[in-house]
């Protein structure tokens, strides 16, 4: 076993799906950051668990030529990116390379290799910005968080933010600090201001800024609008977002407008939409707008189709298919959200084109039971995927095509097996990079339907498939200490359950269930789901 503060040699050979260099020191994988494959260098160890250990470079020995100075000062510290350390082509193959291993080793696949499509622009693309507030010194301040902490890293300036956004922000601390408002305080639960939520359109220029706060107004709320119009170019709207609940969740359910229309206009695919703070739109303008035809074109749609678009936000791809199609229809949960996109069709005059405000497990049954069979399944879920009710649901509907558009590479492989047992094959994937500097990657996937004379239908019984192997590679004793020790995070067995389950990994027979037939289960909080996913990654259970 390793041991703590003792230095090492080193050689960096793979990544961990955030970035950071692995190596294998004495058998035992160790996480570095800010390391690049094929570099060597001395470690310190910082951190150590039964069959991993976190250390920090000491000494680089042996240089790559991909790592380059950081163009950001606050790089080294702030949690927003991850990858100014390395130079873009280096960055690109690591996630083109981060969602082939998904798909191979999780769905089942055997590719060779995963194009990508890459960012022309890697500076001031990221059209919102969700900063936390907090009191430091007295004053209230924003950034955003440490990597693994809530301890906010002020700077004034964020590189892949356009500069109107940074500016928003500084006009509400300067507000905040001369007015004395307070910023809010997660232990305590005191304090207002929670967020600065800041929406730009690419296209109009056009700036939202939404002020998440503790309670139900804001004090001298038109001073602060009169300060933004007169120093935010393109400031158009103020809204009071409501979240008064413990918690890690940035928006609440109820929103107050407080001057201007309380939304914001942009352009995409050559359409115009509206977006109020609910809205989902991709945070990537340019790359989105290539994602969408990408998605467009692999799904080969007709005059003669009906198109389903599962989690459709504010109906920004369901629009963009409407011209090709004979009918669209578009699920979404967030009421805000479909009233945007209904808003949307009908500035757009679009005619063929309608919105449903459901989950989309009842929405799919529901339109099963109507007789709805749509030719094409368009798919943009969360990060967590898709409940394997609704790919059943999906399945049940026989599109001719299913085009899965994910921004988490494993939940995305998983759901592709799960929608091969439903008779679907793997026809296309590219992934696209809308995160330049930033770990997370986009991927668009085509499945088309498999034809009775093509292939064999086998049925598997879950309970009899050999899942020792994934099984035995940690205990969940073992997952925990991973979790603990590397981020700080306290997780119960019931957590790992869930994790396991959202990743194909399925339980056994009785694992977890509560002992009273009507309680309630918690549901693993979204930081504690991704320090989880991290470990199952690490031991290659998934």
């Amino acid at each position: 076993m390793l041991q703590k503060n003792q230095i090492y040699d080193a050689e960096i050979v793979d990544y961990t799906s955030e970035g950071q260099g692995i190596a294998k020191i004495e058998g035992c994988a160790v996480f570095i950051p800010n390391a690049i494959v094929g570099e060597s260098c001395q470690v310190r160890i910082e951190k150590t668990g039964k069959t991993w250990a976190a250390g920090k470079m000491t000494l680089l020995t042996k240089r790559s030529p991909h790592r380059v100075n950081r163009a950001c000062p606050h790089a080294k510290l702030c949690g927003g990116c991850d990858f100014w350390h390395m130079d873009y082509e280096e960055e690109l193959r690591l996630k083109a390379e981060r969602v082939r291993q998904a798909l191979n080793r999780i769905g089942g696949e055997a590719l060779e290799n995963v194009e990508i499509l890459g960012a022309p622009q890697q500076d001031c693309y990221r059209n919102k910005a969700q900063y936390p507030v907090a009191l430091e010194k007295g004053k209230a301040v924003a950034g955003f968080y440490r990597a693994g902490t809530h301890q906010v890293v002020q700077q004034s300036r964020c590189r892949i933010l356009p500069e109107q956004t940074d500016l928003a922000k500084s006009v509400v601390l300067d507000f905040m600090n001369q007015r004395r408002i307070t910023a809010y305080d997660e232990k305590t639960h005191k304090g207002l201001v929670r967020h600065i939520y800041v929406r730009c359109g690419a296209a109009t220029g056009q700036v939202l800024v939404c002020l998440v706060v503790n309670g139900r107004r804001l004090p001298h709320h038109e001073q602060l609008a009169a300060q933004l119009a007169q120093q935010v170019p393109g400031f158009t709207s103020l809204v009071l977002g409501v979240n008064e609940r413990p918690g890690n969740a940035v928006l609440g359910e109820t929103f107050v407008n407080l001057w201007g229309p309380g939304y914001i206009e942009d352009e995409l695919c050559g359409l115009h939409f509206r977006l109020s703070p609910r809205s989902f739109y991709q945070v990537n303008h340019a790359q989105a707008e290539r994602l969408y035809n990408l998605a467009i074109e692999a799904a080969g749609i007709s005059k003669q189709d009906t198109v389903l678009d599962l989690c459709c936000g504010a109906g920004t791809i369901t629009l963009c298919m409407a011209s090709a199609a004979k009918r669209v229809i578009g699920v979404e949960i967030v009421p805000q959200a479909v009233e945007d996109a209904k808003a949307n069709a009908s500035r757009n005059g679009i005619e063929n084109a309608e919105f449903i405000c459901a989950d989309v497990s009842d929405a799919g049954a529901m339109l099963l039971e109507k007789g709805v069979f749509p030719d094409v399944v368009t798919l943009d879920p969360p990060r967590k995927g898709l409940a394997p009710a609704v790919l059943e649901a999906v399945a049940q509907m026989a599109p001719r095509k299913i085009v899965y558009i994910s921004c988490d590479p494993a939940t995305l492989a998983r759901d592709v097996a799960l929608l091969k047992c439903g008779g679907y094959q793997l026809a296309y994937v590219k992934a696209v990079d809308l995160f330049p500097r930033c770990a997370h990657v986009e991927t668009v996937c085509l499945l088309s339907k498999l034809h009775s004379d093509q292939h064999i239908e086998v049925e598997l019984q879950m309970d009899e498939l050999d899942l020792t192997a994934a099984e035995s590679k940690a205990t969940y004793e073992e997952i925990k200490d991973y979790v603990l020790e590397h981020t700080g995070l306290k997780v119960s067995s019931l957590y790992i359950a869930q994790v396991k389950e959202k990743c194909g990994i399925i339980e056994r027979v009785n694992y977890n269930l509560s002992k009273s037939e009507n309680s309630r289960q918690p549901k693993c909080p979204p930081e504690k789901e991704a320090a989880i996913r991290e470990a199952l990654g690490y031991f290659r259970m998934i």
